[in-house]
C-alpha cells in the first residue's frame, strides 16, 4: 500500500503538472516569447510600411491637391481645337529669352539712312562738306558691326552707347536738314526745282521714317538685348501677332522690319494704325513723328505744285 500511496504521489506530480504544473510554467515564457516576437514583428512592420489614419489622411489630401494643380495647368496649356483635338500652348518667342535679332536686318536699315543724306543740297546738311556728317556716322556703324557682327543678344554698356550714339547722330542731322528746309519753303529763300525739291524733301521723309523705327526698336521693352533676354514682360508697342498669338508662328517676335512698318504707317497715315502705343514715351515719340511728317509733306508737296504751276 505504501508503494501504491508512493506511486501514486509520483505519479500526481508528474499528471498535475500536465495541467498547470511545471510543465505549464515551462511552456508560459515560451508562448510569451512566441508571441511577443510576433508582436514586435508585427510592430516593426507597421512601422516601416503602414501610416497612420491621422497622417494617411494628409498624404491623400495633399495627392489630390497636387493631381488639381496639374490638371488645371493641363487646361492652361492644352486647349482643345474646333475638330476636337489637343492644342499645345507655346510660349511665344516675345514673352521668352530667344537667340537674339540678326544684325544684317538693322544694318540695311541703317546703311540706307546714312545713305540718304548724301542726296541732300549743301544748305540742308549739318556739316560741310556734304559727306562728313555720313562718314563719322559710317565710322560709328561699322565700328558697331566690328564689335557684335552676329546676333544682338550680348549686353554691353560699349555697344549700347554706340548703338544710340549713331542714332543720335541720324537724328540731329535730319532734323536740321528738316528744319532748313521747312524755314526756306515758309521764307520762300528755298531755291531749288520742283524735282530738287520732291528728291530732297522725300529722303528727308524717308529717313525720318528710318529714324523713328530705331528709336522704336532700340527702347521697345529696353531694347533689342532686353528683349532677347525676356527681361521684360510689358511691352511698350502692342502688335496684332501679341493680341491674336495663334495667327503667328511660336518662334516670331518684333524686329527692324516690324518697327520700320509701325514707323511707315504712323507717318503716312499721322496715326496709329493696328500696331498701338502702350506706354507714354511711345505715345509721345509717335506724336512727334506725326507732327514732322505732316509739316514736311504738306509744305514740300505744296511748294512744288506751285513751282510747276
Amino acid at each position: 500500500m505504501s508503494e501504491d500511496t508512493g506511486r501514486d504521489s509520483g505519479r500526481g506530480p508528474r499528471g498535475g503538472g500536465i495541467p498547470g504544473g511545471s510543465d505549464g510554467p515551462d511552456a508560459s515564457p515560451a508562448a510569451d516569447g512566441s508571441a511577443g516576437g510576433e508582436s514586435s514583428a508585427g510592430g516593426e512592420s507597421s512601422a516601416s510600411g503602414a501610416v497612420p489614419s491621422g497622417d494617411h489622411a494628409v498624404v491623400l489630401d495633399a495627392v489630390r491637391s497636387l493631381h488639381d494643380r496639374m490638371a488645371a495647368l493641363e487646361r492652361a496649356v492644352v486647349r482643345t481645337g474646333a475638330d476636337g483635338t489637343s492644342i499645345r500652348h507655346v510660349i511665344p518667342a516675345w514673352r521668352r529669352a530667344t537667340p537674339g535679332e540678326p544684325r544684317w536686318q538693322v544694318a540695311i536699315a541703317i546703311a540706307i539712312a546714312i545713305a540718304l543724306q548724301l542726296p541732300l543740297t549743301g544748305r540742308l546738311v549739318l556739316l560741310q562738306p556734304v559727306w562728313v556728317l555720313p562718314v563719322l556716322e559710317a565710322v560709328l556703324f561699322v565700328t558697331l558691326v566690328a564689335v557684335n557682327p552676329r546676333r544682338i543678344n550680348r549686353g554691353s554698356r560699349l555697344i549700347r552707347a554706340l548703338s544710340l550714339t549713331l542714332a543720335a547722330l541720324l537724328s540731329l542731322a535730319n532734323a536740321w536738314s528738316a528744319a532748313r528746309l521747312v524755314v526756306g519753303l515758309v521764307q520762300g529763300t528755298a531755291d531749288l526745282t520742283a524735282g530738287r525739291l520732291l528728291v530732297s524733301g522725300g529722303a528727308i521723309w524717308l529717313t525720318n521714317v528710318i529714324i523713328f523705327a530705331l528709336w522704336y526698336w532700340e527702347f521697345d521693352r529696353g531694347g533689342p538685348v532686353a528683349r532677347a533676354q525676356g527681361e521684360r514682360s510689358y511691352p511698350d508697342f502692342q502688335f496684332v501677332q501679341m493680341v491674336n498669338p495663334e495667327m503667328a508662328p511660336p518662334h516670331w517676335e518684333p524686329a527692324i522690319g516690324d518697327y520700320l512698318y509701325l514707323s511707315f504707317t504712323n507717318a503716312a497715315a499721322f496715326s496709329p494704325t493696328d500696331v498701338m502705343p502702350l506706354s507714354r514715351w511711345a505715345k509721345t515719340a509717335m506724336l512727334i513723328q506725326s507732327v514732322v511728317s505732316i509739316v514736311t509733306v504738306v509744305l514740300v508737296v505744296a511748294r512744288a505744285v506751285n513751282i510747276l504751276k
